[in-house]
């Protein structure tokens, strides 16, 4: 870092926040502020989300009294304390995944909900139900059918239920679902939630069945060498459906949320076909899984990347007529130099109101992203005014902050 600010930033400059432009924000603005627009009323979404999040609970209570009669109290306890360890290693990557601009809490919750309780209880009844149609044909248990099971119908069934919460988030948080990043986040949620009620039901079995060395493979097998399976699988269609987030509206989402259900029941189908033909597991995850997980990885950094240069064009137009100046754009759309400004300036005392003016211009830069590609109609130009009066009152308190200190 230089004696002058952190690493980046102009010789001759300082970390202080510079005055908010009281000019136009475009040359198309009104010639003064931004208006006090009024916000859409609520109260809807507010009820909406409230009986969502009682629907969703009611569902978990329900799945974990079947966990309970499925597996016994003492299996289905220690199941979920092992099923919690994959658990973990996947939230921690998402997090860092959705660092740029996090998603808000309760549409995360209702997305782990969802998958844990809702999707599982779709999968079960369809289960179900396709046993019960069996017992009428008199059609009874065969290699055939566990192959179909878990080949064809596991995964069009859960992708699907999975799906389906994604597609209510998106219709939910329409404003704030700004690209493929966004719908990768809330994919893997749900996707998360889901591989977390199937490990207790899994852990739980083996460990009646096979005693603690065969909950012990399958643990390693699924928490620890396999975690992000379902992640992988699900996250084709958040991505999709985070692309209709940037072309197209509630309804053109369907098309983009198929497209996305397709590769994502291929690689289930895939990954479950594999046990029934590979007799060396462990060389088959090597030579095929590790790659997919590997290729995995390299579109999220590539996502990521494309979600900075966002952040970075869309404040470079807010620097152009003074909200910003350059080296704020910089620091904004550098992961490792916002880490060290966050750090500077929490050691001046001031780590909460920089925080919040990192995370509002952030969200600045997405709700003009919405405005250029032609989304307004969501209430960009709302949520732009807003933004920009939060930005002023963040300046505001970060007034006093000094000079960065020579490195």
């Amino acid at each position: 870092m230089s004696a002058y600010g952190p690493a980046g930033l102009d010789e001759g400059s300082t970390w202080r926040p510079v005055a908010a432009n009281p000019h136009p924000v475009f040359a198309d603005a009104p010639p003064a502020p931004p208006p006090a627009v009024p916000r859409r009323r609520g109260d809807p979404l507010i009820v909406l989300t409230v009986i969502g999040f009682v629907v969703v609970g009611a569902v978990a209570i329900g799945v974990a009294g079947y966990l309970l009669l499925a597996v016994g109290t003492v299996a289905a306890a220690v199941a979920f304390v092992m099923a919690l360890v994959p658990l973990v290693i996947v939230v921690l990557a998402i997090r860092w995944i959705d660092r740029w601009e996090p998603e808000p809490r309760p549409a995360l919750l209702f997305a782990l909900l969802w998958g844990a309780a809702v999707s599982v209880a779709i999968a079960l009844l369809f289960s179900v139900g396709v046993q019960v149609v069996q017992m009428v044909a008199g059609v009874g248990p065969s290699a055939m059918a566990d192959v179909v099971s878990a080949v064809v119908q596991a995964p069009i069934v859960e992708e699907v239920a999975k799906g389906l919460g994604l597609l209510i988030l998106f219709w939910a948080f329409r404003r704030g679902f700004d690209g493929p990043v966004d719908g990768l986040v809330y994919a893997a949620t749900i996707a998360v939630g889901f591989a977390f009620t199937e490990n207790i039901q899994y852990f739980g079995l083996a460990l009646l069945s096979s005693g603690v060395g065969g909950v012990s493979e399958i643990f390693f097998l699924r928490g620890i060498l396999s975690p992000f399976a379902h992640v992988m699988f699900t996250s084709c269609i958040g991505i999709a459906v985070g692309l209709a987030a940037r072309r197209t509206g509630a309804i053109g989402v369907l098309g983009y949320f198929v497209l996305g259900l397709i590769p994502a029941i291929a690689l289930h189908a895939f990954w479950n076909g594999a046990s029934f033909v590979v007799t060396n597991f462990y060389a088959y995850y090597v030579v095929v899984q590790v790659p997919l997980f590997l290729l995995g990885i390299a579109i999220v950094v590539f996502l990521r990347r494309a979600e900075q240069r966002v952040i970075r064009d869309r404040l470079g137009e807010y620097a152009e007529v003074g909200w910003f100046t350059l080296a704020e754009v910089r620091v904004l759309s550098n992961g490792a130099l916002r880490s060290q400004a966050t750090a500077w300036a929490a050691r001046q005392g001031l780590g909460a109101p920089f925080t919040r003016f990192v995370r509002d211009a952030t969200k600045l830069a997405f709700a003009r992203q919405r405005i250029v590609s032609g989304r307004d109609r969501i209430g960009a130009q709302v949520d732009e005014a807003e933004l920009l009066r939060r930005i002023t009152a963040d300046r505001a308190a970060l007034a006093g902050l000094p000079s960065v200190p020579a490195y």
